[in-house]
């Protein structure tokens, strides 16, 4: 094992010019992490937002990415539930630095769950960051329960093609919103319903659902409310809309939380259950490798994504 590896780094904020493939040393594991060697790393929003601003992760240089997938190279003292040779995946550390973009990273051993042997790297390493996402907020925050009725926004995206699917294993019945090129596909994941935002004002079509959602910036969450019953959720997920108020939620009595993911060894192995038991998969919809890494920034950047992009790193 070379004492030295490729890692996407940068020095400064902005595009994804900024980004630099080099060479750097090794990390090694300490007390309770393991050294992964990474087959794959997710590509998200966040990544070229922490690129842009240094949003969660603070002041470069860093190494973004939080969504891996590879196999276990060392351990560190006092970590007894991974052994070398295993196959992991997860979201260590966010919203902290992991540096998932490059070949080996440092995690806390319990940020990490055992690869599903039915994925390929690239599969595992498109499921954490949004899966866990969709998990905590749909479960954990909302509590959805069978027979509840879910709304969820971009619904053929990273974060809502996962929530489409956790959903409807929670027994909910499913109305996402997305453009008209994607139904076909949003249907396919079990959505009872699918709205074309770019044509149709989802608020004249949809009333007194459960659960809501959003991850999108603008007035999308401002207008979820609107069609929640009285008493209802909106997750908001998306920072630009954490602390704002809404008057009319807090009138009618619904809840409107913001939620940050974290890492969550309780919420992988839900996501490997489900995976396993062929209820959740992650769609992959374009593979880079390590050194197409403005590429993959670039691509990211459009927001119209659908499913999920990865870097493959280890063939």
């Amino acid at each position: 094992m070379s004492a030295r590896m490729r890692a996407v780094t940068q020095s400064e904020f902005g595009g994804p010019e900024v980004l630099r493939l080099v060479e750097t040393a090794r990390p090694e594991p300490g007390y309770g992490e393991v050294l992964v060697r990474v087959h794959a790393a997710g590509v998200n929003p966040v990544d070229a937002a922490a690129r842009r601003s240094g949003l969660y992760i603070g002041q470069p240089p860093f190494t973004v990415g939080w969504d891996v997938s590879g196999v276990v190279e060392a351990v560190g003292t006092g970590v007894a539930r991974l052994s070398v040779g295993d196959e992991v995946y997860g979201m260590p550390c966010f919203p902290h630095e992991a540096g998932a973009h490059a070949e080996y990273l440092v995690a806390p051993s319990r940020h990490l769950d055992l690869k599903p042997a039915g994925l390929s790297h690239v599969e595992a390493a498109a499921l954490p960051l949004t899966g866990l996402t969709a998990w905590q907020a749909l479960v954990d925050i909302a509590r959805v329960e069978a027979g509840q009725s879910v709304l969820i926004h971009a619904a053929a995206g990273g974060i809502g093609h996962l929530a489409v699917q956790i959903a409807k294993s929670l027994g909910a019945y499913v109305i996402g919103t997305t453009r008209a090129v994607n139904h076909a596909f949003v249907r396919g994941l079990g959505a009872d319903e699918v709205i074309d935002y770019s044509s149709v004002d989802f608020t004249t079509v949809v009333a007194d659902v459960d659960v809501a959602l959003n991850a999108m910036p603008g007035d999308i969450a401002a207008r979820s409310v609107s069609v929640i019953r009285d008493g209802g959720v909106l997750v908001e997920l998306y920072i630009g809309n954490a602390g704002v108020a809404r008057p009319e939620a807090a009138a009618r009595g619904i809840r409107v939380p913001f939620m940050l993911v974290e890492p969550d060894l309780g919420g992988m192995r839900a996501l490997s259950r489900l995976v396993g038991e062929g209820r959740l998969k992650a769609h992959v919809s374009r593979v880079f490798g390590l050194e197409d890494f403005v590429a993959a920034h670039e691509a990211i950047a459009t927001r119209r994504t659908v499913g999920k992009m990865v870097i493959g790193i280890v063939d």
